[in-house]
């Protein structure tokens, strides 16, 4: 069963043209804003209509274009918890989930499965963000839906709050064995709160995979920066089995056949990435012999290993984040500018034993493989 989308819109020059399928547990949709997210979800609950495609829920079809099937969103038992909880601003809080539940004694239910009894006949402009977003939550569960649509549910509050909400959340949809939705631009409540992540670029799905795999290989440039790496390069195919890396001046050793890309072998890669903090620091000695190695070599980019030359160091709350250039670098792009992230203490270390250099290597293994 589960949720069957296949749909295609058009709003002026912007094509939504996607296609997913969502069985157990949470599907995350994790996108820039204005890359289709919440259009899709405003598909799905009826709220617009697409020109054409096909939406089945637990096998009740939904929409079809070609059979014109288009039912109204109070037939189509979907629940939408909108980015602004769209809760009826003249009536108070029970009756606001009453609208829901449908019932008296199921509003008391949920009023108490929420902690909201005490705020039962307040208004929503007398509600907290969390307040309203219970609300909201409690109205639509209540209502017992087939699907659970969640637009950016806790882009309005402040990160104590989102915390507590997302616990809270987690709480609420465990055990909930209907496709549930969650929509974000934020790539660490997308990873803490789902199962499975669909990357979103421009109306389009550009990488659907299960979350820890997504992070661990993207498979496109879009998802490899949606899920965070911020360095990134364009690559070129050299006769000895390595990569040039354009945008760093360095070679890339390339990845065992089958080891990436779904264990395809022999796949043309086109970008190469890897994460701020998978670089490893060379000091001492090692460093002493990396000089050395690049007396010896001359022009020869080095194979996996940037010569560091710092831009500016930035203390984050727990760590540091070095941002810099490869160093002898002839030309410079948009990904030229990298970045390394460490502790602090480690990069007081570091600091301590580099004499003003610093070299990283970058192990093989943390090398992102993309291949669009």
């Amino acid at each position: 069963m589960g949720l069957e989308v296949k749909i295609r819109k058009k709003f002026g020059n912007f094509v939504l043209d996607v296609a997913f399928e969502s069985k157990e547990g949470v599907l995350g949709l994790l996108g820039a804003s204005g890359c289709g997210k919440s259009m899709t979800l405003k598909c799905i609950a009826g709220v617009v209509r697409p020109e054409e495609g096909r939406i089945v829920l637990n096998g009740r079809v939904l929409f079809d274009s070609k059979a014109r099937i288009d039912l109204p969103p109070q037939k189509r038992r979907v629940g939408y918890l909108f980015q602004d909880y769209a809760l009826f601003p003249d009536m108070t809080v029970e009756r606001n989930i009453l609208c829901g539940a449908g019932t008296k004694e199921k509003t008391e239910q949920y009023l108490k499965r929420y902690a909201l009894e005490e705020v039962r006949k307040q208004y929503p402009a007398q509600l907290s963000g969390g307040q309203k977003q219970r609300v909201a939550l409690a109205r639509m569960l209540a209502a017992e839906p087939e699907a659970v649509l969640l637009d950016e549910p806790f882009s309005a509050l402040d990160n104590f709050l989102k915390a507590r909400m997302e616990r809270e959340l987690m709480s609420m949809l465990d055990g909930y064995a209907n496709p549930v939705l969650f929509v974000s631009h934020d790539r660490n409540e997308v990873y803490r709160l789902t199962d499975t992540i669909a990357v979103m670029q421009q109306g389009q799905i550009a990488d659907i995979s299960e979350k820890h795999e997504l992070f661990r290989a993207p498979k496109t440039l879009a998802a490899t920066l949606l899920t965070g790496c911020k360095n990134v390069t364009g690559l070129k195919p050299l006769a000895d089995g390595t990569y040039l890396a354009r945008d760093w001046g360095i070679r890339l050793q390339g990845p065992k056949e089958g080891e990436h890309a779904g264990g395809a072998a022999k796949q043309q890669y086109v970008f190469a990435g890897f994460r701020a903090h998978y670089a490893v620091p060379v000091t001492g000695r090692e460093a002493e012999a990396c000089r050395k190695e690049k007396a010896a070599r001359g022009a020869k980019p080095a194979e996996n290993l940037l010569e560091c030359e710092i831009l500016r160091e930035i203390e984050d709350t727990f760590s540091v984040v070095v941002q810099f250039y490869p160093k002898d670098l002839s030309v410079r792009t948009e990904y030229s500018l990298l970045t390394y992230e460490t502790g602090k203490e480690e990069w007081e270390r570091i600091r301590a034993e580099s004499n003003g250099e610093l070299f990283l290597r970058i192990p093989p293994e943390a090398v992102i493989w993309m291949t669009h």
